[in-house]
């Protein structure tokens, strides 16, 4: 049994950034990492750039060269995964055997969950689109299209991936103008369409706008390697959520006032008022086969009616 030594921070500034690491009920939005192999061609080193101009500010862009095998050993991209808390990462190679390599990944407490490893056949700088740009960290619009994103498993499970890789923060709500960058992913005969658009609105004489798409680039043709995806039950542990995150059901006929008190309604059926059980009064008992009712001490009910007259006199 090997024991962990645990170093407490000393300062203010130390306690907030292990406090950042911690588990949380709601994670922090996912930290992408963009690495460079041992050897890396122009095509390669420019399309890390790009991807990572799209992922800011939720990117680590990474100077050096690292001699990295994500296939052979993942030690070095799950040290770098701790060290950077990063969830995601899309590293980049070029050999002769393997020419203008893209391997895309994602971490589960930072040990490789699942990785794809991709290859450029075809590739169009977004520098050469002589048109206007989006602003840095807009959450995109993501469109898969494709039949084999449907009917591969391997394809499916690279559609998660890509969409969990290009998601950014999370919002609850979006205004039209906003949403002004379309990710447009298409699966065909065996090969990925990456296209990036720019929405333009237009004038159409209505209230809602006439919509149209720019390609900005970057432009991407690439095809599948190879792949590694994690087994059934590291997904099923992956993708477990806290009891507290889990939606409530909601309570009908439930309410709270402004001071907090608890109100709720009650539905009932419609009640024969004439047999409503109320208060028995011995004085106004009838006996049995006679008309008369009987007072207190034998009274008849004329001379109850006079009594009860001269008290409310």
């Amino acid at each position: 049994m090997v024991l962990q030594r645990v170093v407490k921070p000393k300062t203010h500034k130390g306690r907030k950034f292990l406090e950042n690491r911690e588990p949380k009920i709601e994670e922090n939005d996912k930290v992408a990492m963009f690495i460079k192999g041992g050897n890396t061609s122009q095509t390669v080193s420019q399309v890390l750039k790009e991807m990572y101009m799209l992922k800011k500010p939720t990117g680590i862009m990474m100077k050096r060269k690292n001699v990295v095998r994500p296939f052979e050993d993942q030690t070095t991209l799950e040290y770098f995964s701790e060290k950077n808390d990063a969830s995601l990462f899309l590293f980049g190679s070029h050999s002769k055997k393997r020419p203008h390599n893209l391997v895309l990944g994602r971490f589960f407490d930072h040990h490789i969950l699942d990785m794809v490893e991709l290859g450029i056949e075809n590739f169009r700088s977004m520098f050469e689109f002589q048109n206007d740009k989006c602003s840095h960290g807009t959450k995109p619009c993501i469109i898969f299209s494709g039949q084999d994103f449907e009917q591969l498993e391997d394809y499916d499970k690279l559609k998660n991936l890509l969409m969990d890789f290009f998601r950014g923060p999370k919002t609850e709500k979006i205004r039209l103008s906003g949403l002004e960058l379309v990710l447009q992913v298409t699966a065909i005969d065996n090969k990925i369409y990456f296209r990036t658009f720019r929405t333009v609105l237009k004038k159409s004489g209505t209230k809602i706008p006439r919509v149209e798409l720019e390609e900005i680039g970057p432009s991407l043709d690439l095809v599948v390697k190879r792949s590694m995806f994690g087994s059934d039950d590291l997904y099923k542990r992956a993708n477990k959520k806290p009891s507290e995150a889990k939606k409530s059901k909601t309570q009908k006929n439930k309410s709270r006032t402004n001071l907090g008190d608890k109100m709720g309604r009650i539905h009932m059926q419609k009640q024969n008022l004439d047999t409503l059980q109320t208060r028995k009064m011995k004085g106004l008992k009838r006996k049995k086969g006679s008309d008369v009712v009987e007072g207190e001490a034998g009274e008849t009910s004329e001379s109850t009616n006079e009594k009860l007259r001269k008290m409310s006199e």
